[in-house]
């Protein structure tokens, strides 16, 4: 069963943060340290017991918390989202319009209402009452109710940004192609819903209330904005720990989460960057923020003070979301790339540069940053080689540079990097030089970083260079994520990335490094090397596995009920079964509350596959279609599903009507080549497969199966010219080039298949079955 693939680029933003490829292959793994696993510790920080603690509201914390309060008011949080009203509206509701591919949307006002009449989910032009405005800078949406208990955000915004930076103005997210009513991108689709996709992080104590049956809502929240109990946690137990004169700090405080984690820094002698006087304690106040500043799906209810991963799915580094260097690429909102900076793993923490309360920096300008790194040492023109009042001279043009988002919204990268104009030479990641001087090329700007003294040494050892080596194809670049993965002094994120990225694509040695990482402390690094046991039969890895089933964090819980949902019941105990059975339900009840999300169903529509519920699986399956009808992987799934029932007729109507929404669908397209060839029609599987693979850019898979197609259908010399051109274009893949040998040797042309066997030998010198092979055909190496 294929795991979904999102493969409209357009979508990338909104679809990619669910589901990563994974393609297991077999390798061995040693058992021999399991008995250590159930000795892992873990710290997810410190927790105060506030259960049966409810939400007071804001207000409650004036009279305790004046100067805090008077912070907040203005800020974003503050004005996350509000009534409409004369001093709420930002844009021109004065009857004005708004052109968009010949659709004409109006604002306007009627007995103190504010109204929009655009195009509806039937592509109609109707009148909705605005409910909600929606942010405040850089831009504002509007919030249009719907009768099923949905709001929408409307994809026609107000650039609030003064008229002179290019603001003042109506304009449309997606600018440069028409979205029309049957798009999922469309306003009134799911991807511009607000009770699914914005409204945990634009109020407070959100409950979305999703009725499958009905596919309604009937979301509540305690406030409409994000106040003081959306970040501390419901403070009943913390007023009347005031009231009765007991209240204390941290655990004492009546408040599950304990956000006071700035910490003392001080100056060594001789030093110039600052250090913490004692270690962090705990991430809690980075997970606080994360919550929201992350990319990251939701486990089940948000639990205040609890690691990030205990209730959310987070993304990792790498395409489509980063650069292969870590670099922002996709709207990913902060955290993943504050977790890869060297500020993170020194123990920095939001508040050491946010004023948590007005969202403000902590000093202007370079202040910020000369907070820990000495002025005269770094904001000086020996340092940054600019002139001292020049944009060059800001640290974060430099070490945060900015990409807009949602048209007009600038983000900086907090990942904090050095520019690495060598790495855009080598594999065309951005840096911070060229970004600014955008006449210029990469190379000039590394020739001018080599003036000023710098040298990035080897720019071959860099884990980029790996990254971009393994996406396409070149299994050299694995030794080099091993050694990554397996660094106790690097970012826990970018372990996490190393070891998924090789045990997606199949990489010798994961399997050794996941068992040690299965008692890591960090819950990051335990569930990717949950995902690195997927290649293991399913007993051995139940057997590696089972002490996490109790694991103390929801995600790797569920991570982990994901990769034993193969596993046979009737081969464990009765006590193993009640304890697995139990995981399972609880992988389902935490799913179940996010139906409203076509990925969440083609997950339990996965799970229910392996577990062998197919009816299950067709039904998840079919709900993600009816709420997307234009996920293309759902018809895959479902295909795939139906063709396993021997129902050909059915799979192949899937199929068909995916390409009729998606033409260009390559996925879609290989699908059906397979669908025919396996229904012997040679001709049309042959067309199918080959266009997949006329169109393929990422990855071999779509071409190579295309050359074995060929050749199994008995066009040899098709298949040596199409299996010839994918080894030009990925020369370090092995699979490719065992093909190339056979079909070379079984056409007759020993002297060809002798070559490529040399080139196998090359790329493996310890494969023996390789060098077997090549002796075989006269090589002596």
């Amino acid at each position: 069963m294929k795991n979904p693939v999102f493969t409209e680029p357009r979508h990338r933003e909104f679809l990619s943060r669910i589901f990563t490829r994974r393609t297991p292959c077999p390798v061995l793994f040693t058992l021999l340290m399991l008995s250590c696993l159930a000795g892992g510790s873990h710290s997810p920080g410190v927790a105060a017991d506030t259960a049966g603690a409810t939400f007071v509201g804001g207000e409650t914390c004036i009279g305790c918390h004046e100067s805090e309060h008077s912070q907040w008011q203005g800020s974003h949080h503050d004005l996350a989202m509000q009534k409409p009203g004369p001093d709420t509206v930002l844009g021109d509701f004065d009857n004005a319009s708004f052109e968009y591919f010949g659709n004409t949307t109006r604002f306007y006002t009627r007995d103190g209402n504010y109204f929009v009449r655009t195009d509806g989910p039937d592509g109609s032009m109707t009148e909705y009452q605005v409910a909600w405005v929606f942010g405040v800078d850089p831009l504002q949406q509007y919030l249009l109710p719907m009768e099923d208990g949905r709001l929408q955000a409307l994809a026609i915004a107000w650039d609030s940004r003064p008229a002179d930076a290019g603001g003042q103005r109506w304009y449309h997210l997606f600018p440069e192609e028409e979205i029309l009513y049957d798009d999922p991108l469309h306003w009134t689709g799911p991807y511009l819903n607000w009770n699914t996709r914005c409204a945990e992080c634009h109020s407070t104590d959100v409950q979305k209330n999703y009725q499958a049956g009905t596919r309604t809502f009937a979301t509540t929240f305690a406030e409409a904005d994000v106040s003081c109990e959306a970040c501390h946690g419901p403070g009943s137990q913390h007023v009347a720990l005031g009231q009765q004169g007991r209240l204390g700090s941290g655990a004492s405080s009546g408040l599950q989460t304990d956000l006071s984690a700035r910490g003392q820094w001080y100056f060594p002698e001789g030093e110039s960057i600052a250090r913490r006087k004692s270690p962090l304690a705990n991430q809690q106040q980075v997970d606080s923020c994360g919550r929201c500043h992350a990319r990251r799906g939701t486990l089940g209810d948000y639990e205040h003070g609890k690691p990030l991963s205990d209730t959310h799915r987070l993304s990792l580094l790498g395409q489509p979301l980063y650069h292969h260097d870590g670099q922002i690429l996709d709207e990913v909102y902060v955290y993943g790339s504050f977790m890869q900076s060297k500020m993170s793993q020194a123990g920095v923490v939001c508040a050491n540069c946010h004023e948590p309360h007005s969202n403000k920096l902590r000093a202007d300008g370079n202040g910020v940053c000369a907070q820990c790194h000495k002025a005269d040492v770094y904001d000086s023109s020996q340092h940054h080689n600019h002139p001292a009042e020049s944009a060059g001279a800001q640290c974060v043009n430099c070490h945060m540079p900015a990409q807009t988002y949602m048209g007009v919204d600038a983000r900086r990268d907090h990942s904090m990097r050095i520019p690495r104009p060598d790495l855009s030479v080598m594999i065309g990641t951005p840096n911070a030089c060229t970004q600014c001087h955008q006449d210029q090329s990469s190379q000039w700007a590394l020739d001018a970083l080599r003036d000023w003294g710098s040298n990035f040494g080897n720019s071959s050892d860099h884990p980029a260079v790996a990254m971009a080596a393994l996406q396409r194809g070149d299994s050299r670049s694995i030794p080099s994520l091993l050694e990554l993965a397996g660094d106790e002094n690097a970012a826990p994120i970018w372990r996490a990335t190393a070891l998924d990225r090789i045990s997606t694509n199949g990489g010798q040695g994961a399997l050794q490094i996941a068992q040690g990482l299965l008692i890591s402390d960090d819950p990051l690094l335990r569930i990717a090397a949950v995902r690195a046991l997927q290649p293991l039969p399913p007993m051995r890895r139940y057997l590696a596995l089972a002490p996490l089933i109790k694991d103390p964090v929801t995600g790797v819980r569920m991570e982990v009920a994901v990769s034993l949902a193969a596993v046979p019941l009737n081969e464990l105990s009765a006590e193993r079964q009640k304890s697995l059975l139990a995981l399972f339900n609880e992988y389902k009840a935490i799913q179940n509350q996010h139906l409203d999300m076509p990925a969440i169903n083609m997950q339990l529509g996965i799970f229910n596959v392996t577990r062998g519920d197919f009816p299950a699986a067709e039904s998840a399956y079919r709900e993600a279609l009816a709420l997307n009808p234009q996920l293309i992987s759902a018809y895959l799934n479902l295909a795939d599903l139906l063709r396993g029932q021997g129902r050909e007729d059915e799979a192949k109507s899937q199929l068909e009507a995916a390409l009729a929404v998606s033409p260009e669908s390559g996925d879609a397209m290989h699908a059906l080549g397979l669908l025919e060839a396996r229904a012997g029609q040679r001709e049309s599987a042959l067309k199918w497969l080959g266009k997949a693979a006329a169109i393929e850019t990422a990855g071999s898979r779509h071409r190579f199966v295309y050359g074995v197609a060929q050749h199994d259908f008995g066009d040899a010399t098709g298949a040596l010219t199409t299996l010839g051109q994918l080894h030009n274009a990925l020369p370090a893949d092995e699979q490719v080039l065992l093909a190339l040998v056979n079909y070379s040797a079984e056409s007759g042309n020993s002297d060809l298949a002798a070559r490529y066997a040399k080139k196998l030998v090359t790329l493996a010198p310890q494969n023996q079955s390789y060098r077997r092979m090549a002796a075989s055909l006269g090589l002596n190496l």
